[in-house]
């Protein structure tokens, strides 16, 4: 009988193990793998070539125009480095995003972790995000996960807020 209950036990915990490991991979629950896996050597993926370039955390926009068209935002191609905290610590992404009219017309995403985990989920999220934003407003996104990376996409609001202080007429 001993035998038995230590066999139903067992299994239970494993059980339960399972559930919670489940629940860990829900759309709606960021785990530290979210972070990042597998190292990746691939390039940024871009809608439009950028204009200018930063990596010190602060933006640089060029303006196509010097007025908006009818906008909030002055058309042009603006730039920001956002950061984020993952479970190996904080890691950076530059964003470069073309207006036209307060609406993304390109969006291209940097990857610049220094984790290797890191840069496989940041490269993940550059592959989507122009799928994610391109020909909405600025002023209507809000991005929480692509492509199976949820951390990037608070250094990549971040840099969003950046753009739209820079580029507010």
């Amino acid at each position: 009988m001993k035998t038995l209950t230590k066999k139903l036990t067992l299994a239970t915990m494993a059980g339960v193990s399972v559930s919670v490991a489940l629940a860990g991979c829900s759309t709606g629950t960021q785990s530290a793998a979210d972070a990042g896996q597998v190292p990746s050597d691939a390039p940024a993926t871009s809608s439009a070539p950028a204009t200018s370039g930063s990596s010190d955390g602060s933006s640089n926009g060029s303006s196509d125009s010097s007025s908006a068209s009818g906008g909030t935002y002055s058309d042009g191609t603006y730039e920001a480095t956002g950061n984020y905290q993952s479970p190996n610590g904080t890691e950076e992404v530059d964003v470069s995003v073309t207006l036209k009219g307060d609406v993304i017309t390109a969006v291209t995403v940097t990857p610049e972790a220094t984790n290797p985990t890191s840069v496989s989920y940041q490269t993940k999220f550059a592959d989507g995000i122009a799928a994610e934003v391109v020909g909405k407003k600025i002023d209507e996104i809000d991005v929480s996960r692509v492509a199976g990376s949820s951390l990037t996409s608070g250094g990549f609001n971040a840099a969003i807020e950046t753009i739209k202080s820079d580029a507010a007429s």
